[in-house]
């Protein structure tokens, strides 16, 4: 066991004006299994680099173990699986990385086939298995569970359940639940570390939240009541003070040091509200800052007037020889939320390109509604570009509902300013989500649309489409989504 200590860590990008960290401090031990969560954009990655030493910062982080970054960059995808693990690791012992294969359930035929021949899912699994070949490193995991399908995060999920030494960034309630022990989150105004599972940081976080405003909406009104108070003690103590130069009604002179003592008691009361006033300000300061904000998204989708928008009948889809699903037959119809599942290499971004209109080869019958509307959101964002303004042009969509959107998803105004290439990978989802939702359509077709997305934007997400309960076919790994959103699941 030993400590990372991380003090006083300040950094910004050279060329920007806003700071990522800014005196952060905090502590964590190489023994936790720790899972790392914060919004999209706020310094997930750039930490980790921070820690590989890859930029320059203000303050100290002092370890007594070297790191290790994974996914590993893979310069020959073409060459063996074997041989690309013999250049990340050229010194590792042939049955441990056996015994992590198996774990994985990897066969081991996979060591001697082109590492670009594998799948994304076996891709993961095998360069997870050449990670935990190294000793005496903490290891920083970024995403693992992008390409993977439901049965193979719950299997990494286990497997990394029995190692320890590592962070974890993932966006995965489920799989983060499975595995670690600890929370690092990057929130709004501070990094803070805490023992527990996700969902033990997230009860705790929505306790101290509803904590804070409850106690704000408290002091909000003492602070008015103090304020009422303050000011007609004050105006009181003016009034008794103008009567010092007058006469009693009697005709007999009045007492002025009488009065000016009552005066000055009022004053004296006044300025001790005011002070207790100025207290309610600086503790009400103290509170919401870490409190996100995730407010409601809205859809307006199309109507059809049909109530079935799309019918399969014995669909099979075919790539040159090679049958890639077959003999799928279901329907869409208005207000389905639809998840298409099964394993990697089951069709299921192929089925909805075929839907969509794209020039797929197929046999079966395919029927869609007349002037059905389609809005797509895909798994790649490398296309995007420019700036915010001119996308939004570009695809015939409100400018002002697009940034609007974004703002609820967390955007600030300086990514409006910056480059959409330059954005996160999340940053970059939302910006095709956001896009979807402005669009006029009667089906929003998403193909892993929570790839690289923070947790809170997914409940975001989650609420939208249980609110408006618009016609949608998903394809989606994160398991607790699939579980709270899906009305219909097409197996294939």
């Amino acid at each position: 066991m030993s400590l990372i200590n991380v003090a006083n860590l300040t950094f910004a990008y050279e060329g920007s004006y806003d700071n990522i960290f800014e005196n952060v401090s905090f502590q964590i031990d190489t023994d936790w299994k720790l899972g790392f969560t914060g919004r999209n954009g706020r310094g997930k990655t750039t930490f980790l680099n921070l820690l590989l030493g890859k930029y320059d910062y203000g303050g100290t982080i002092s370890a007594n173990v070297g790191f290790e970054y994974f996914p590993f960059h893979v310069d020959n995808k073409e060459s063996n699986t074997q041989d690309v693990i013999d250049d990340i690791f050229p010194d590792y012992l042939h049955w441990k990385l056996m015994r992590e294969l198996s774990l994985l359930k990897v066969s081991e035929d996979v060591l001697y086939r082109p590492f670009d021949s594998l799948s994304n899912g076996e891709q993961t699994k095998v360069l997870l298995a050449a990670l935990f070949l190294k000793e005496n490193s903490f290891l920083l995991i970024d995403e693992p569970t992008n390409h993977l399908d439901m049965n193979a995060r719950k299997l990494v999920s286990d497997y990394l359940n029995t190692k320890s030494g590592f962070i974890l960034v993932s966006h995965d309630r489920s799989f983060l639940d499975n595995c670690v022990d600890h929370i690092l989150s990057i929130n709004k105004t501070n990094v803070e570390v805490q023992k527990g599972t996700f969902s033990d940081w997230w009860e705790n976080k929505q306790r101290q939240d509803n904590f804070e405003l409850a106690e704000n909406d408290k002091l909000r009104k003492d602070i008015k009541r103090l304020s009422d108070s303050s000011k007609r003690t004050s105006n009181w103590s003016h009034e008794v003070e103008k009567t010092k130069n007058g006469t009693r009604n009697s005709g007999s002179k009045v007492d002025k040091g009488y009065i000016g003592h009552k005066a000055a008691k009022m004053m004296k009361r006044s300025k001790a509200t005011e002070q207790r006033q100025h207290s309610a300000i600086d503790e009400r300061s103290k509170l919401l800052k870490n409190i996100e904000t995730s407010d409601s998204l809205k859809i307006s989708q199309l109507a059809f007037h049909k109530n079935q928008l799309v019918g399969l009948e014995h669909v099979s889809i075919y790539y040159g020889e090679k049958t890639v699903c077959a003999n799928i037959s279901f329907t869409i119809e208005q207000g389905e939320r639809i998840a298409l599942t099964g394993k990697n290499g089951s069709g299921k971004s192929s089925m909805i390109k075929l839907i969509c209109g794209e020039n797929i080869n197929y046999t079966g019958t395919l029927r869609k509604g007349k002037q059905l509307k389609i809005s797509y959101v895909s798994q790649d964002t490398s296309h995007l570009e420019g700036n915010l303004t001119d996308y939004a042009r570009n695809n015939g969509i409100d400018e002002s509902l697009f940034k609007s959107i974004l703002r609820k998803l967390d955007f600030s105004r300086v990514q409006f300013e910056k480059d959409i290439s330059a954005f996160s990978g999340g940053q970059k989802k939302k910006v095709l989500i956001a896009k979807s939702l402005c669009e006029k359509a009667h089906l929003q077709i998403w193909d892993e649309p929570l790839n690289f997305i923070d947790i809170i934007s997914r409940m975001q997400i989650e609420e939208l489409l249980l609110e408006y309960s618009p016609t949608i076919l998903f394809v989606e790994h994160d398991s607790e989504f699939c579980k709270n959103i899906a009305t219909k699941i097409i197996e294939l």
